[in-house]
């Protein structure tokens, strides 16, 4: 029987993948480069490159890398700043499941900016605990971020339904033993989700996972 759902943040719950990459893409139009919303889902949010990674493939200057990702980081933590819209159906399953069964956020962000986006959309009070980068060594694929959440909460990865929206959040959901329902968004759609125990259009969907 499920009695914990482990929720990722970024792209999932909170639109912020999209935000994040159209303030990218923008800066680096910026600087003569063009960068495709295909080779971002597969290599950033897939394959988990960093920035400097992705830049330096493009060619670009080590002076120009550090000015970039500056510039870019600036202008994302404004938006940030400003409400960042849900995902689709997001308040609503959260309400429907909210005293039902523990709730969780597993996230590689850092615990600030979650809290940021988290203030701005009225998502205090729905979650039992909050993993960020900040708390793990290993970041996602890695499964430490999950195994955390386990210890927290207390039970075992056959009792906890994770929800992703990307490759390297379901392996590292499915290499701590936790069941994953996959949610793609427009960015992650493009990625390959082997091991998944379904995959949804939108978060509503893993309410029939569930055991009333």
């Amino acid at each position: 029987m499920i009695q914990a759902i482990l929720w990722d943040n970024d792209g999932l719950l909170v639109d912020s993948e999209s935000v994040f990459f159209e303030h990218t893409r923008a800066v680096f139009a910026d600087f003569g480069y063009e960068l495709g919303r295909e080779y971002w889902g597969i290599e950033y949010l897939g394959k988990a490159k960093h920035t400097r990674q992705v830049a330096e493939e493009f060619g670009m200057a080590p002076d120009l890398i550090d000015r970039f990702i500056s510039l870019r980081d600036r202008e994302f933590l404004k938006a940030l700043h400003h409400s960042v819209p849900l995902r689709p159906k997001v308040r609503e399953t959260l309400d429907m499941l909210s005293g039902r069964l523990k709730q969780g956020v597993v996230t590689g962000s850092p615990r600030e900016k979650v809290e940021l986006m988290h203030r701005s959309n009225d998502l205090d009070g729905y979650f039992d605990l909050i993993v960020t980068c900040d708390d793990v060594t290993e970041s996602k694929p890695h499964p430490e971020p999950y195994l955390t959440a386990l210890h927290v909460l207390g039970l075992k990865p056959e009792n906890v339904l994770a929800v992703e929206d990307s490759e390297r959040g379901l392996a590292s959901a499915y290499a701590a033993g936790i069941p994953c329902v996959v949610v793609p968004n427009y960015l992650t759609r493009v990625q390959v989700f082997e091991h998944a125990h379904a995959i949804e259009e939108d978060v509503s969907g893993v309410l029939k996972y569930l055991e009333w």
